[in-house]
């Protein structure tokens, strides 16, 4: 799919590192070092939405197979497309959306495998309110790995999804549960009335884009964002983002340590507020 076009477009342009590899010994191994392909602007002709792809590695004679990282900001997605030999879908982060033509709307989420067969049309992204990130594998026929066809309208995009084999969505109650789609995020709760830009910014820039990229990984970014908004003294703030780093891996020790740290960059007043709030934060698992 859009890995496909990814693939297709960025693999190309790119050279990938191959260390080991040598015109003497066509048989040694070959390392794709981190960061040797750093991640470009999906191309819009094919893309709806602010879509970053990182190629990961390229079709190597005689293989076929080629793969790259997508990351769609919340409600970015691919055009409708298919792929000559089918595609592999791996949801590494966030929430997204995946639709074979005829078929209702499904709800994908990190750690999910999706298969799409050869000749299928389809298109998938992320959800309305949450960024995805996912691993998109294809195989070249005959030097093809995509076919693109029209854009998804924004009608299509907005179709509720169908629980996947009778199972409700993530985030959904059992009972009288509005859509996923229909949900508003933290930011459009919490500014959305008042300054709707500012909220869409902060889902499709801040957290759609600068905290998806593949530099630094969700967990990093915690630690430094919990650090900054000590030393800045931002209580609200740093509830929140305590929380967010909890579930981004970050253990309670290690926010702790950052504490403690940042008393001697910051000042100790400083310290002492983040404690408070961390102790608050703790409190509630």
């Amino acid at each position: 799919m859009k890995l496909v076009a990814a693939v297709a477009v960025l693999l190309l342009i790119a050279t990938p590192d191959l260390h080991g590899q040598t015109a003497t010994d066509p048989g040694a191994i070959q390392i794709l070092h981190a960061g040797s392909q750093p991640s470009r602007p999906a191309p819009s002709d094919h893309f709806t939405g602010l879509v970053r792809v990182q190629p990961l590695f390229p079709a190597i004679a005689p293989a076929h197979t080629s793969g790259a990282l997508i990351t769609f900001a919340p409600g970015a997605r691919t055009d409708w497309h298919t792929h000559p030999l089918g595609q592999i879908l791996i949801v590494t982060s966030g929430t997204g959306l995946v639709q074979r033509w005829g078929d209702p709307v499904e709800e994908i989420h990190a750690g999910d495998i999706v298969w799409i067969p050869p000749g299928q049309k389809h298109w998938h992204g992320a959800a309305p309110n949450s960024p995805m990130t996912h691993i998109a594998i294809v195989e070249q026929l005959d030097g093809k790995t995509v076919h693109w066809m029209e854009k998804v309208s924004d009608a299509q995009y907005a179709t509720p999804p169908s629980p996947s084999n009778g199972a409700v969505p993530k985030g959904a109650a059992l009972k009288g549960a509005a859509p996923m789609s229909q949900q508003p995020s933290a930011a459009q709760k919490l500014m959305g009335d008042i300054d709707p830009k500012l909220a869409e910014l902060t889902d499709n820039v801040l957290f759609g884009d600068v905290w998806q990229r593949p530099e630094l990984s969700p967990r990093d970014r915690s630690l430094i964002t919990v650090a900054a908004l000590i030393a800045l003294n931002r209580p609200d703030q740093l509830r929140s983002h305590i929380r967010l780093a909890l579930r981004n891996g970050v253990t309670r020790d290690e926010i702790v340590e950052v504490i403690t740290q940042m008393a001697f960059y910051s000042g100790w007043p400083n310290a002492v507020s983040a404690v408070a709030i961390a102790r608050e934060v703790f409190q509630e698992k």
